[in-house]
C-alpha cells in the first residue's frame, strides 16, 4: 500500500511541474481539495489528490481557453467597429479649411 501510494504521489508531483505554471496551479489546487474529499470518503486522500490534480488541471486549461476565446472575440469587436466607424469618410491627415 506504501509503494502504491508512493507511486501516486510522485505522479500527481510529476503532472503538477511537467506542463508550466498554469496547469501546477490548477493541479496543486485540484490535489488539495481531491486530498480533503478522499480523507473524508473513506481514507483515500491519495486517490482523491490524484483526481483532484487531473480534475484541476483540466479546469485551469478549460479556463484559459475561454480567455483566450473572449480576448479574440474582443479584439474582432474592435476590429469591426474601428472599420465600421470609418467607412466611406475621406481621412485627411492636416484639417480642412
Amino acid at each position: 500500500m506504501k509503494s502504491s501510494a508512493l507511486a501516486a504521489c510522485g505522479l500527481a508531483a510529476l503532472l503538477a511541474f511537467s506542463s508550466g505554471a498554469a496547469s501546477a496551479k490548477g493541479c496543486i489546487k485540484g490535489a488539495a481539495v481531491g486530498a480533503v474529499a478522499g480523507h473524508y470518503a473513506g481514507h483515500h486522500a491519495v486517490i482523491g489528490a490524484v483526481g483532484g490534480c487531473f480534475a484541476g488541471r483540466h479546469l485551469a486549461k478549460t479556463k484559459a481557453a475561454e480567455q483566450k476565446a473572449a480576448l479574440q472575440r474582443a479584439d474582432q469587436q474592435r476590429a469591426d467597429q474601428g472599420s465600421t466607424v470609418h467607412a466611406g469618410t475621406l481621412q485627411t491627415t492636416a484639417p480642412a479649411h
